[in-house]
Formats: C-alpha cells, sequence, structure tokens
C-alpha cells in the first residue's frame, strides 16, 4: 500500500518542497529511509515506531520503505518524523491516504506521540509552494513562525493522536493567527542621556544610524566607547516587514528565536568576545550555521578591542562588508546566508592604551604602535566609512549632576526621519534599505555634486590618498548628513563633514 505526505528541506535559510512517499509490502519486517537521510532522520524510525505505538496504533508486520524525494538532496533534522508517521498511518489504512497527501507536515516525535518544536520553521514555511496544499501542521510552538511565511493556512497540533483525529475527521485544528502569537516584549535599553560630553562621537553615531554606516572608534581606556555603543540599539530606526522576516529567517534556522516570539522586530545587537573563531564570526562548520555577521543582519555587530581579533576572521568580515552575504562553500554545495549589518568597532590607539591620553604617558615604542595597529589591514579599514577618535570627558564635566544631552528617543525621532527619506528613494530598488547600500551606480544618481561640491571632495581624496571605494563611502556619509537636515542635494557642508571622519585613518595609519 503507498501512501504520500509533503514537507520541507533547509538549505542554509533556503528550503525546498520534499515530497514523502510511504511504501508497505509483503516481505521481512524492515523499515528503510532513502533520499540522502542524515542521521538524525534515519534515526526516526525509532522515534516514529515508538510514538504510533504510544498513540494507540499497531502498524503491519511488513516492509516498510520511505522515500524523501527529491531523492539527490541531503535531508537533515528530526523535522521529517511528522510527515514519516503521517504516511506511515496511511499507508497502513488509519487515516485517509487522499486526505493525508492534501497537507504539509513538520515536527520532531517524542516517543510520547507529542510533536516538539524544531529550528527553521520560518523560511521552511516560506518554501512551501502551496499548490495542491491544504493547509500546513506544526507542533503549537512554531505556529507563530509558519503563519508569518505560509502560503496556506497553519493548523499548530499538540500530539500525533490530535493529528490523526483531523485526517479522519474527529475533530478540528484551529487555524493560527499571526496577531496571537506575537510578542511586543522588549528588553530595556541604556539612553544616550546617560553619557557625558563626547557630542562628536553622538552625532557621527548619529549619522552612522541613519544611513547604516560603519564606525570605528578609537581612543583610550575609559573614554567611553564600549558606553557610547551600547546605546545605538536605542537611536535605530524600526525594521519593515521585509527587514524582520529576513533577519528572523537567519534566528530561527540558528534556533536562537526568543521564546514565544514568533517575528524579531528589533533590530539585532551582537557583540561576540575577542577570541571567537572564524567560523563563529563568519559562520560555518560541518552542518552550516550562521556565524555573528548574519545573526547582526540588519542590525549592528559590536567588536570591542577590534586589533585582538584573529586576522582570519577579519579579514573574513571584508566580503560580506561589500556584498551584504556570506556564501559558505563545502563540497557537497555553498550556501548563501545575509549579511548585511552595521560594523561599529572600538579599540585602543596602541597597546598600552594611552597614547593620545591627554594626562597619561604611552609605553609604548614606534615599531610597537605600528605592528599593533597593523593588525587591522588597510582593505578592511578602507570598507569603514566613519573613523572616530573619543578622547576621555573631563572630570568636570563627569560630576556634573546636569544631563549631559539629548535622549536617544529625540536623536532616535531624527534617525526615523532620515530612514522615511532613504525608504522613499530607493522604494523601486530592493533589498536596497539605506544610504550604506547604495552600489556605485546608486550613489552616482542620488549624490549629485555641485561644483563647489565636488571641488572640496577631489581636494580631500587627493589629500588623504583616498581610494575609490572610500571616494564612494564618503559620498554616501554625505548624503545621510544631507538627509538627516531635510536637503534634497549633496553641498559643500555635508561633504566637509562626511571628509572629517576619514582623515583619521591618515593620522594613525599613514
Amino acid at each position: 500500500m503507498l501512501a504520500f505526505t509533503r514537507s520541507v528541506g533547509l538549505v542554509g535559510i533556503g528550503a525546498f518542497q520534499v515530497d514523502v512517499e510511504v511504501d508497505l509490502t509483503r516481505g521481512l519486517p524492515t523499515f528503510t529511509i532513502v533520499g540522502l537521510p542524515d542521521s538524525a532522520v534515519k534515526e526516526s524510525r525509532e522515534r516514529v515506531q515508538a510514538a504510533i505505538g504510544n498513540t494507540g496504533f499497531s502498524l503491519p508486520s511488513k516492509k516498510l520503505t520511505v522515500n524523501l524525494a527529491p531523492a539527490g538532496r541531503k535531508k537533515e533534522g528530526a523535522a521529517f518524523d511528522l510527515p514519516i508517521a503521517v504516511g506511515l498511518l496511511a499507508a497502513s489504512g488509519f487515516v485517509s491516504r487522499e486526505r493525508a497527501s492534501r497537507y504539509a507536515y513538520l515536527a520532531e516525535l517524542a516517543l510520547d506521540g507529542s510533536l516538539r518544536p524544531v529550528k527553521g520553521v520560518l523560511p521552511m514555511a516560506a518554501g512551501l509552494n502551496g499548490q495542491g496544499i491544504d493547509g500546513f501542521i506544526v507542533p503549537a510552538a512554531n505556529a507563530g513562525e509558519a503563519v508569518i511565511a505560509s502560503p496556506v493556512p497553519v493548523y499548530p497540533a499538540d500530539n500525533l493522536e490530535q493529528v490523526s483525529l483531523f485526517l479522519q475527521g474527529l475533530n478540528n485544528l484551529k487555524e493560527s493567527g499571526e496577531t496571537q502569537i506575537l510578542s511586543n516584549s522588549q528588553p530595556a535599553i541604556a539612553d544616550f542621556s546617560e553619557v557625558r560630553g563626547q557630542q562628536q562621537a553622538k552625532r557621527a553615531l548619529e549619522i552612522a544610524a541613519a544611513g547604516g554606516h560603519n564606525v570605528l572608534m578609537i581612543g583610550p581606556p575609559g573614554s567611553g566607547k564600549t558606553m557610547l555603543s551600547a546605546r545605538i540599539p536605542g537611536i535605530l530606526p524600526p525594521m519593515s516587514r521585509e527587514e524582520a522576516v529576513e533577519t528572523t529567517k537567519v534566528y530561527s534556522v540558528a534556533g536562537l528565536l526568543p521564546e514565544g516570539q514568533a517575528l524579531i522586530t528589533r533590530r539585532p545587537f551582537r557583540a561576540p568576545h575577542h577570541t571567537v573563531s572564524t567560523p563563529g564570526l563568519a559562520g560555518g562548520g560541518t552542518n552550516p550555521r550562521p556565524g555573528e555577521v548574519s545573526l547582526a543582519h540588519n542590525g549592528v555587530l559590536f567588536l570591542d578591542e577590534f586589533p585582538e581579533f584573529k586576522r582570519g576572521a577579519l579579514e573574513v568580515m571584508r566580503q560580506p562588508m561589500e556584498s551584504g552575504k556570506v556564501v559558505i562553500s563545502r563540497a557537497a554545495a555553498s550556501i548563501e546566508l545575509p549579511a548585511r549589518f552595521m560594523l561599529v568597532a572600538a579599540m585602543n590607539p596602541c597597546p598600552c592604551g594611552y597614547l593620545t591620553h591627554p594626562t597619561k604617558a604611552c609605553n609604548c615604542t614606534a615599531s610597537q604602535v605600528q605592528r599593533y595597529l597593523g593588525r587591522i589591514s588597510g582593505p578592511l579599514l578602507d570598507r569603514i566609512d566613519i573613523h572616530l577618535e573619543v578622547l576621555p570627558v573631563p572630570r568636570s564635566e563627569l560630576s556634573d549632576p546636569v544631563s549631559s544631552g539629548e535622549t536617544s528617543a529625540v536623536i532616535r525621532e531624527r534617525v526615523v526621519e532620515a530612514r522615511k527619506i532613504q525608504t522613499q528613494r530607493f522604494k523601486s530598488n530592493p533589498g536596497v534599505y539605506c544610504n550604506a547600500h547604495m552600489t556605485s551606480t546608486l550613489t552616482r544618481r542620488h549624490c549629485v555634486l555641485d561644483s563647489a561640491a565636488r571641488k572640496l571632495l577631489d581636494t580631500a581624496a587627493a589629500r588623504f590618498g583616498l581610494s575609490a571605494r572610500g571616494y564612494y563611502r564618503t559620498l554616501r556619509v554625505a548624503r545621510t548628513i544631507a538627509d538627516l537636515q531635510g536637503e534634497d542635494t549633496v553641498q559643500s557642508d555635508h561633504i566637509a563633514e562626511a571628509v572629517q571622519y576619514r582623515a583619521l585613518e591618515k593620522d594613525y595609519w599613514v
């Protein structure tokens, strides 16, 4: 007896539909799964048989064969437990074969028949083509993710018994709705009003947040680099629906979605330690999983003690900083993961940290300073739009009882207004959400300069030795400054401010 069900497989954050074919024939009682299953899929034989038995069904003593098609693509994970179990019940005559074939299934089975949640449900739901499918049956804990992207109705279930009764027409599974499961709870974020002084740094970070630009802060220990960075999430604009779904796909595949939250609604802020490995930062492993650059997609990647990171790990970031994606190549296949992040890096000016301190003396030799700064390569530095020197705040300002500046909410309002301008500007360019994402063609189109502004930029480019990449990145920063001021054109004063954020490179690295 032959039965047929559907499921979904996962490759990176992409998905493909899987047809689950189950055949029961005469022969020695065996249970075989074919179609390039991994170890977790092969082990489903034991889970499925125990779950079916503990649900009250008894499989016939026949030769059981399960084929996962397309047979040439590898199937991974325990999510195929439920479709295999339903296929076996249908092939054995316990449920309607025709009704079972009209649904797609995704769940891990416990030995008692309970449905356990699995990773990657949101991208898997997006991978359904919806043709000939009446619904998508998933564990109740995964229903929130599935309903966001599924082209068909989503039916949450708690155990195999509920699914079997539904397929027998003896009960109904309630269709899930997105509004029932999205979580609005958000942790508090530190406020910029708590930072004393550092007005120039706050201005630079406002520009960076408004345009999605990369930032490098250099300064002595205790000058406030980490404190400033921790407050960046409070001034970032909200994510669009498309950005939220993109980010949630990554977190779903990585199994990092907060419990009870189906959609990532706040921009990520990732701060890995400098001992992170290259695969940990860029992604990879035997079964490739997203790294920190992908987990920071549409958000911020904060690297404190920048030169202390392994040189190889830092250099891996060069390609995603340009393209917005990471390609992990293996012998069997290449997996593409999104990695469009805003880099915020902080570092000391020398090994001891006090090279630029106004009162403490530096004990480093010139060669030690040169070697320390040399850990940051020129090509990587060239991809950072804003270079910022952060000096210690005078004690008189630290002890001032009066608040030192604007709140994050006030700064965020300006950032949001600037992003609205950019959203309108790039509405016909899919995947481009802010000025930092512009290609050279878009930069030339939207950053038209008058003769005075062009002359100023050309002079600065010659003086500071800007590369073609640095030239265009300076233009994009100037475009963001103009957006913050509500200006339609990029003017000389916008260029002048943008250029000063590239001047630090010449002071330290040249």
